[in-house]
């Protein structure tokens, strides 16, 4: 839903080279207008995608939130249930 407004000074020539354009698209100004800065923008995020200084970034914020697990036990998962009934049973036994 389009409930805001927002005006900008162009010069006549550029308005009326919008309007032109608009016209031989068989679309109003303001749908022209919508349909540019919506590619502008996905073209603008498109962009980022591919920066790798943002990238990393987000990589290090995922890595903070995500946190790490680190051990020397190659068989940790396979004894994963076991661990877990001996931490409760001994909570259990206090």
């Amino acid at each position: 839903m389009k409930d805001q407004v927002y005006s900008w000074r162009i010069s006549a020539q550029k308005k009326a080279e919008l309007e032109n354009e608009a016209r031989r698209e068989g679309t109003s100004l303001a749908q022209l207008l919508e349909q540019i800065t919506a590619d502008w923008l996905q073209e603008q995020r498109m962009s980022r995608n591919g920066d790798e200084p943002e990238q990393a970034r987000i990589r290090k914020r995922a890595e903070a939130a995500i946190g790490s697990l680190a051990g020397g036990d190659p068989h940790r998962a396979s004894r994963a249930s076991q661990r877990v009934r001996e931490i409760i049973k001994s909570k259990h036994e206090r």
